[in-house]
């Protein structure tokens, strides 16, 4: 699916840390249609992004506190029952993955959105078969 292709009423985006990251940055706004998606895993991995960056000197500490309070404002509904976490447990195995982190925005994809929003081109390629995937110019 390209973003194209999205249909031109509210489309629910699922959104991983990477996209969640950006925005964060102020480098791109989201358009109303849509609606964005993670899983409740989400705000740990912002949280710790943005505290690596700042510890590891790629960050002032006041821009990344900043990016966190613009993360904490954005309209990002979190979801994670355990209808979810099965799902990500088999799609885990079904792509030989040991971790599930990055399962679970799959599965999400697959049970509520219309489309998976991530910058990483290797994943992105590596799902294609399993959900949607669209790029970041799908946002605007």
């Amino acid at each position: 699916m390209t973003a194209d292709s999205l249909p031109g009423e509210v489309s629910r985006l699922v959104v991983d840390s990477s996209v969640v990251l950006r925005l964060a940055a102020g480098d791109r706004e989201v358009a109303p249609r849509h609606k964005l998606l993670a899983p409740t895993l989400l705000r740990s991995q912002i949280l710790s992004a943005l505290h690596e960056a700042v510890h590891s000197g790629k960050l002032e500490p006041k821009a990344g506190l900043e990016r966190l309070a613009r993360f904490n404002r954005m309209l990002v509904r979190l979801l994670g029952d355990a209808v979810l976490r099965r799902r990500a447990w088999a799609i885990a195995d079904q792509l030989g993955w040991d971790e599930t982190y990055t399962a679970e925005y799959i599965a999400l994809t697959q049970l509520q959105g219309d489309a998976f929003l991530t910058l990483d081109k290797k994943l992105a390629r590596r799902v294609s078969r399993l959900v949607d995937v669209v790029g970041l110019e799908a946002l605007t």
